[in-house]
């Protein structure tokens, strides 16, 4: 009976030890399912939303899905207000963001990036910007900004470079001076690379001049040392003269292209004038081997030339600055209608050549020769002695040639006589030249002191052909 008793005990005891376990494997499955659900759906929202404390341009997303991240960044004012350094300088027009459904992607992108296992409260900032172009931020407001800031300029100090300057004939170095000007270009680009948020804040970048010791200061001073040693050949006439640059050119500047500008063109001026002086014919004595031998000194008068220096300066100055070897005089001027100088192509027989008529007052006779051999000589009558219309004496050139031709002779402004001649040739202005005269009767040697002529010199009208075709336009008279 006791045996039966302990059976039963210990069957009951197995019967609630299996119902106990039964409840356990289902209070054990449930906490398991309960811990999965759980991190399940904490998984799927950390993967679905940002984490607490993230920003995108600035801007709070932290707890949103993408979707509405993207929602509040398309109604997020974007102020526009830009900065240098800590000083606003332009408070641009308020603007909503430009973001689009089409940034979706790159929000979801951004969502993936910073998603942690575990819920995470570590602060990020994303730069995002959008497909979009945003017109106003990128052209407008970087258009304004870039005004403001050269309007800003021009009330600030610039930068001042150093610079090299000929001062006196030695090369001087100035010194660079800082300035307050802002470096645009920078700012500019530094505009282009900021995040897409209502400040802008840009570092400030200012000019910054050359340098004493830079590279491009020391080659302005290699193109001086090089300029310096340059020399012109300078040819008036048949005689080159030698400029040098560093004895004639004092002061001078260089640009920024190392092209230098000569300043100060005194020296240059000088040297001309002395070369003037001693070369031109103009109103100068000609020394004139006469027919017989003799030399005489003769007036130049018409005939003659000199250097315009004043006009011929900066032709010099030009040919310095652009680094020519050599040069002609060019701007010659005398006493011809147009301001023409004669002679100047001529250096021999002190000038006058060896082609050239030659007149004696004294004698009442002319000579002409071609290429120093004489070609035609005969008697002539010249002015008037006693009434004082005398040939004047001096070297004159032949102006022009006519045949036939009218003499008009004038006084005080009226005609006074109207004579035709079968050939003229002028040498001076005033109406003075050869012709031939078949109203005259007296030839003689004195006929000129009483019975002359209104200054022309009056010629034989049988030798007047041959003297009229022995002359040619520009030759030399010499009249004496």
């Amino acid at each position: 009976m006791e045996s039966t008793v302990n059976n039963q005990e210990m069957e009951k005891q197995r019967v609630n030890s299996t119902k106990w376990y039964a409840n356990w494997k289902f209070i054990t499955a449930s906490i398991i399912f309960i811990i999965a659900l759980f991190i399940t759906a904490g998984s799927y929202y950390q993967i679905t939303h940002f984490n607490s404390q993230i920003k995108i341009n600035g801007i709070k997303v932290g707890g949103m899905t993408a979707d509405q991240a993207l929602k509040k960044l398309k109604t997020t004012v974007l102020k526009n207000v830009i900065y240098v350094g800590d000083q606003p300088i332009f408070d641009g027009k308020d603007t909503k963001m430009v973001f689009s459904d089409k940034d979706l992607p790159d929000l979801k992108k951004l969502l993936k990036s910073q998603w942690t296992f575990f819920p995470s409260s570590k602060a990020k900032d994303y730069s995002l910007m959008p497909n979009n172009q945003d017109q106003y931020r990128n052209q407008t407001l970087k258009k304004q900004v870039e005004e403001k800031l050269l309007a800003m300029n021009k009330r600030l100090k610039a930068p001042q470079d150093a610079m090299v300057h000929l001062k006196q004939g030695k090369i001087i170095v100035t010194n660079s001076i800082p300035g307050e000007q802002f470096d645009v270009t920078s700012l500019l680009k530094d505009y282009e690379k900021h995040k897409y948020i209502s400040e802008i804040r840009l570092n400030p970048v200012y000019k910054q001049p050359i340098k004493e010791d830079s590279e491009y200061v020391k080659n302005q001073q290699k193109q001086f040392e090089e300029f310096l040693a340059e020399a012109i050949n300078y040819k008036v006439q048949d005689k080159v003269h030698t400029l040098k640059a560093s004895e004639l050119i004092k002061n001078a500047s260089i640009s920024k292209d190392l092209q230098i500008k000569i300043e100060d063109a005194g020296d240059i001026e000088k040297r001309i004038t002395k070369i003037n002086n001693a070369q031109s014919t103009l109103n100068k004595d000609f020394k004139f081997k006469t027919h017989s031998g003799s030399v005489i000194s003769v007036k130049g008068r018409g005939y003659g030339w000199a250097i315009n220096v004043n006009k011929e300066i900066p032709r010099i100055i030009k040919a310095f600055e652009n680094r020519k070897k050599s040069i002609s005089a060019s701007n010659i001027y005398g006493y011809g209608w147009n301001g023409e100088g004669y002679g100047y192509g001529t250096t021999a027989n002190n000038g006058i050549g060896h082609t050239y008529a030659e007149v004696s007052l004294a004698q009442q006779r002319i000579w002409i020769y071609k290429n120093g051999k004489l070609v035609v000589t005969t008697n002539v009558v010249t002015g008037n002695n006693s009434t004082g219309h005398n040939t004047s004496p001096g070297v004159w050139y032949i102006l022009y040639k006519q045949s036939p031709s009218v003499l008009t002779g004038r006084e005080n402004g009226k005609i006074t006589y109207q004579v035709p001649v079968n050939y003229w040739a002028p040498f001076t202005n005033d109406g003075q030249g050869f012709h031939d005269a078949s109203w005259r009767g007296n030839w003689g040697s004195n006929a000129y002191l009483t019975n002359g002529s209104h200054g022309c010199v009056n010629t034989p009208p049988s030798i007047m052909r041959s003297v009229y075709d022995n002359l040619s336009p520009y030759d030399p008279v010499v009249v004496y």
